[in-house]
C-alpha cells in the first residue's frame, strides 16, 4: 500500500506527465484538464476520457506504471469462489471485479486503484487483503455484467408484476414511486445517461413497452424497453424527485432537482406532456463542466474567432447567435461571456430558465406567468447601469426593438435569434417589426450556427464504431459564418436590401458561408460528409451550379467565380435590371452601362 498511498498525494500530476511522456496527451490538453478538474473534482482519467483526450486503455497503461501495479486485461475471468465474496451492488457502485482469492488475499481489478476507500471497505467486508490492478472502465463494465447479470434486467424482474389500475389517487401514485425496485430503475435510467454523456433523456410509453431513449451528441437512441405496466410508477418517481404534482396529469408540467454524480454536481430539468399513449416525460441533464469557458473551445476557425472578439472588444452593439434549437447558441453566448472581464463589468443575464451558473454575473430567471417577461426585465435591468446584458431569446418585437435601442445607447447586449443564418437574421428582426433605422444602428454582428458530431479519436469513425462511442462520433463541434455590420451593409439595411444583396455585401465584408466551414471539418478529419448531409442545411447549396462548368456559384454573385460566365444583368449599383429596362431606377444610369448576360 505505500506506493498507493504515494500515487494519491501525486496521482493528478504523475499521471498527467506519463500521458504527456508517451505521447498519449500534448501539454496543453493536459493544463485544459487540469484546470477542468480543479473546478468539478472529477478525477483526472475521468475528465480526458469524458473529453475524448485520452483513451482508457492509455490511462490504465499509465496508472500501472506510475503505482507498479498489474494490468488486467480483457476478458476478464473471475472466479466463482471470488465473485461469491462481494456484493453485485456494491460491486457495481464502486467499478470492481474480484478476479481471484486466497484465505488471506483477494485479487481486485479496479479503473481507479487510488480508491482507498473502496479498498478499504472490501478488506474490511471479506477479510482479505486486497491487491489491486488497474482495468479499462469499458472492459470492467462488460465483465461485470457477464458476471453478476446485467444490473437492468435484476430491477426489471423486481418491478412489481402488477396490472394497470383505476387508483390513481395521491397515495397510490407515492406508494408505486417509492417501490425500492422503482427508485433503483430510475436512478440506473439517470446514471447512465449521464455516464453515456446524453444531454436529454425521452420516457414514453406504447402499446405495450415503455420506451427509454438518449439523446447522445444530437441524435436520439433507444436504450431500454421496460414493461408498460412500470410506466405510473416510473413517471411518478421522476414528478416526485421534480417537484411536481403526482396528481395532475391532464396538463404540462416542469421541474427541476439536482444530481449527484460522483465529485459533480448536475442539474436535471423535467417536462411532462399528456399524450393519447399517457404522460411521456422528457429530462435535460446540464453539466456546469460543459459551460464553455471561452470562445476557443466552439471550434470557431481563427479568422471567424477574430472577427469575433473584435466585435465584443467594441463593447457595444448587438451580437446575435443564430441557428435552429440545439444548434449550440447558448454555448456560444456563455463562451463570449467567459471572455469579458467579469471584475470590472456590469453584466447581467436574463434567462428562462438558467442553465449554467457563471461566477461575477448577476442572473435573472424571466417568468412569463408572473409578469416578468423578456421586454419587461430587460426594460428593469437597463435601470440597473449594466455594461453587457445577455437576453436569453429575442422571440418579438418588442425584445428586439428594447435590445437595439440599448446597444444604441452604448451597451453590449448579446442574445440568441432562431433563424437559419447570418444575413436571414436581419430580415427576421424586420419582419419583427424592429425600424431599418434601428437595426442599421443597433446591429453589430450575427454568428450564426450548427453542431455537427466529431469523429472518435480512437477508431476515426471506421465500422460500426468502438467501446468509446457510437457510430464512429464521440461528442461535437460548431460550424460557423460570422457576419459583421459594416457600414455597406447599413446601407442596405436602410433600404431594406433583399436577402441575395446582403448576403453579396456581408461576402465583400469578408464573411464565408457556413458551408465553407463545414467542408474544412471535413478536409481535416473532424467530421465527415454523412455528418454534414444529416445536419439540414449544410449541404445543399441555395442556388443551382454554373451552367457553363458546373461550380457552385455564391448566392446573389454576378457570375461565376470558376469560369467568370455572367449569372444575371446588373447595374453598376448592384441591382438587378429587368429585360426592357432602358435604365436602372434606382440610380437612372443607362442600362446599356450595366453587366450584359
Amino acid at each position: 500500500m505505500p506506493a498507493i498511498l504515494a500515487g494519491v498525494a501525486a496521482r493528478s500530476k504523475v499521471l498527467g506527465r506519463l500521458l504527456v511522456e508517451c505521447g498519449e496527451l500534448s501539454d496543453d490538453a493536459l493544463a485544459s484538464a487540469l484546470q477542468e478538474q480543479r473546478q468539478t473534482g472529477l478525477r483526472l482519467g475521468e475528465v480526458l476520457v469524458r473529453r475524448g483526450l485520452a483513451d482508457e486503455a492509455a490511462i490504465a497503461l499509465a496508472l500501472s506504471a506510475q503505482l507498479n501495479l498489474p494490468v488486467a486485461d480483457a476478458p476478464l475471468e473471475p472466479e466463482s469462489g471470488a465473485l461469491a465474496l462481494v456484493r453485485p451492488e456494491l460491486a457495481r457502485e464502486r467499478k470492481v471485479l474480484p478476479l481471484a482469492a486466497t484465505g488471506r488475499v483477494l485479487r481486485l481489478a479496479m479503473v481507479d486503484p487510488l480508491d482507498l476507500r473502496t479498498i478499504d471497505d472490501i478488506q474490511f467486508q471479506t477479510g482479505r487483503r486486497v491487491e489491486p490492478s488497474v482495468a479499462a472502465a469499458s472492459v470492467l463494465a462488460e465483465a461485470l455484467a457477464r458476471s453478476y447479470g446485467g444490473e437492468l434486467s435484476d430491477i426489471v424482474d423486481r418491478l412489481p408484476g402488477h396490472r394497470p389500475t383505476n387508483d390513481d389517487s395521491a397515495r397510490a401514485l407515492e406508494r408505486a414511486a417509492s417501490a425500492a425496485p422503482i427508485v433503483k430503475l430510475v436512478d440506473l435510467i439517470l446514471r447512465r445517461a449521464v455516464e453515456q454523456r446524453a444531454s436529454d433523456i425521452h420516457i414514453e410509453r406504447h402499446e405495450r413497452e415503455l420506451h427509454v431513449r438518449y439523446r447522445i451528441d444530437g441524435v436520439l437512441q433507444r436504450v431500454m424497453d421496460l414493461p408498460s405496466a412500470s410506466h405510473p410508477a416510473v413517471i411518478s418517481r421522476i414528478k416526485v424527485m421534480a417537484g411536481m404534482d403526482i396528481a395532475v396529469k391532464r396538463r404540462p408540467q416542469d421541474g427541476r432537482f439536482p444530481l449527484s454524480h460522483g465529485a459533480t454536481r448536475l442539474t436535471v430539468r423535467v417536462s411532462t406532456l399528456p399524450t393519447s399513449g399517457g404522460e411521456k416525460a422528457v429530462i435535460r441533464i446540464l453539466d456546469p463542466a460543459d459551460s464553455p469557458r471561452n470562445l476557443d473551445a466552439l471550434g470557431v476557425a481563427d479568422d471567424d474567432l477574430a472577427r469575433l472578439r473584435a466585435l465584443l472588444a467594441q463593447g457595444q452593439g448587438v451580437i446575435l447567435a443564430a441557428g435552429p434549437t440545439g444548434s449550440g447558441k447558448t454555448s456560444t453566448l456563455f463562451g463570449a461571456l467567459g471572455e469579458l472581464d467579469r471584475d470590472r463589468l456590469n453584466i447581467v443575464t436574463l434567462e428562462d430558465p438558467i442553465e449554467y451558473r457563471l461566477p461575477g454575473i448577476s442572473q435573472v430567471h424571466v417568468q412569463p406567468r408572473a409578469g416578468l417577461t423578456f421586454a419587461a426585465a430587460l426594460r428593469a435591468i437597463l435601470r440597473q447601469d449594466p455594461d453587457v446584458v445577455m437576453v436569453g431569446e429575442i422571440r418579438d418585437g418588442e425584445t428586439a426593438e428594447i435590445a437595439m435601442s440599448a446597444a444604441t445607447t452604448g451597451h453590449l447586449v448579446l442574445s440568441t435569434i432562431h433563424t437559419n443564418d447570418a444575413a436571414g437574421t436581419i430580415g427576421r428582426l424586420l419582419h419583427m417589426g424592429v425600424p431599418p433605422y434601428l437595426v442599421a444602428a443597433g446591429l453589430a454582428g450575427v454568428v450564426a450556427q450548427r453542431l455537427v458530431r466529431r469523429l472518435c479519436a480512437a477508431c476515426g469513425g471506421r465500422g460500426t464504431g468502438c467501446d468509446r462511442c457510437h457510430d464512429g462520433y464521440r461528442g461535437r463541434i460548431g460550424v460557423f459564418e460570422v457576419l459583421v455590420v459594416d457600414d455597406g451593409l447599413r446601407a442596405e439595411i436602410l433600404r431594406e436590401a433583399p436577402l441575395a444583396a446582403l448576403r453579396a455585401v456581408a461576402a465583400e465584408n469578408g464573411m464565408r458561408p457556413m458551408t465553407e466551414d463545414a467542408r474544412r471539418k471535413v478536409e481535416a478529419g473532424i467530421t465527415s460528409s454523412e455528418e454534414l448531409a444529416r445536419v439540414a442545411g449544410l449541404t445543399t447549396s441555395t442556388t443551382p451550379p454554373c451552367t457553363s462548368c458546373g461550380a457552385e456559384v455564391p448566392s446573389g454573385a454576378l457570375g461565376c467565380p470558376g469560369c467568370g460566365a455572367l449569372r444575371r444583368h446588373a447595374c453598376a449599383c448592384g441591382h438587378d435590371l429587368e429585360k426592357g429596362w432602358r435604365f436602372c431606377p434606382f440610380c437612372l444610369r443607362p442600362a446599356a452601362q450595366g453587366n450584359s448576360g
